[in-house]
């Protein structure tokens, strides 16, 4: 299942339930808190965080959460590992970061 570039969705965990894969879309909660407050009202409409990507996985239960279209706007310390180990804080499923070619 791919959820495209969105915000996070209740139709996600419904349509989800237990697939195999699960593309979706984050960025990190330390980019969010570095930036501005209309970049954080826009980034919250459209966007999905890595607390909320955790906790929509956890519901939906895909075998694998494949994230991609990653948003990294913290500065150089807002990493690939800093969103992993963020999603990893509320996820307990197998996740990996996509990156162009890759094949799972």
């Amino acid at each position: 299942m791919v959820s495209g570039d969105a915000s996070p969705s209740e139709s996600i965990v419904t349509n989800c339930n237990g697939c195999d894969v699960l593309v979706h879309e984050v960025y990190t909660q330390l980019g969010y808190a570095k930036s501005s407050d209309a970049w954080k009202k826009y980034i919250t409409s459209f966007h999905t965080s890595t607390k909320e990507l955790a906790d929509l996985a956890t519901r939906a239960k895909p075998k694998t959460l494949v994230l991609f279209h990653q948003m990294y706007f913290g500065g150089a310390e807002d990493t690939e590992a800093v969103m992993l180990r963020e999603i990893r804080a509320g996820y307990k499923g197998r996740v990996v970061s996509a990156h162009d070619l890759d094949v799972y």
